[in-house]
Formats: C-alpha cells, structure tokens, sequence
C-alpha cells in the first residue's frame, strides 16, 4: 500500500517539460563589428521578420538585466524582453517573456573566422506550450539569421556608394 502511494505522488509531481533548440548559421564578409552593431541596436528592429517595433529609446546600450517591450508582426499584443548576457562584440542572450507555459531564450553570438563573420542564432523553447508555440514561429526563426546578414551587407553597400557620391561630387566641382 506504501509503495503504490508513493508512486502516486511522485507521479503527480513529474511535469511535463518539452525543449525544443534550434540554432542557425550564416557566413557575412562584414566585420564582427558591424553585425555587432546591428545587433545590439535594439531600437532598430526593421530586419527582424517577427518583431515589429520596440520601445527602446535610440543609442541605449543592451546591458544584463534591462527589460523591454516588443510588438510582434503577428499580434498587437507587446511582449517582454529580458536581456540576460552582454560580452560585447560577442554574445547577446535574451529571454522571451511572452505566455505562462513557455520559457524561450534567444542567442545571438558572433565569431570572426577567415571567411568573414559567422553569426550564430540559437532559440531554445521549453515548457508544456512550447511545441505549439514552436509550430507558428518557426517559419520566422528560420529567417531571422539571414535577414540580420542581409541587413548588415545592405547598410555597408549604402554607406560605400554614399562615400563614392561624395568624393565624385567632390571631383566634380
């Protein structure tokens, strides 16, 4: 009788606890710099398919502990942001504070290799929601690396044609 009662209750205990991780890579001939700015401009989330806008206020560095909000292209419904980690021109992790049930965090991390910068965008969900959660935002997440390198590449063509327009304008006259 014992026994069977302490397998009841041990049972009631267990829950259900389901980890999805995903990570992507992509290869840029940018400088870590470059991407590092990009990602740490938290106010500037134009090349984010998911997010919409935050309200971070523009120049603010992303420190451990700072929380903010983010509205999504899906929803009008803001969700909160918390930074975890900072080394800066390395690694930003934040957590995803959207829904009771599903815990996500989010790595961005950079790495300088002979190819250029390899960025590394890793997503990792837990809790019992987590598989439904993961079902609409995965067509997303599999965007988010190659949208940030296409950014970070659009804003470096824009800035070397505007030096070549100067110094022709220059020339000119």
């Amino acid at each position: 009788m014992q026994g069977w009662l302490s397998k009841f209750i041990n049972r009631k205990r267990r829950r259900v606890c389901v980890s999805l991780v995903r990570s992507y890579r992509e290869i840029s001939p940018a400088s870590v710099d470059e991407i590092w700015h990009k990602v740490v401009d938290l106010a500037d989330v134009s090349w984010h398919p998911l997010f919409k806008s935050t309200n971070v206020p523009y120049g603010l560095v992303p420190k451990p502990g700072l929380i903010y909000q983010a509205v999504t292209r899906l929803s009008p419904i803001p969700i909160r942001i918390f930074v975890e980690r900072v080394n800066p021109r390395e690694l930003l992790s934040v957590r995803v504070l959207a829904i009771p049930g599903v815990e996500e965090r989010i790595s961005y991390k950079i790495e300088s290799t002979v190819c250029g910068s390899c960025l590394s965008y890793s997503v990792t969900l837990r809790g019992w929601l987590s598989p439904l959660v993961w079902s609409f935002s995965r067509p997303y997440a599999d965007k988010v690396a190659r949208a940030l390198i296409e950014a970070v590449e659009e804003a470096a063509i824009k800035a070397v044609s505007g030096k070549r327009k100067s110094t022709l304008q220059s020339e000119l006259f």
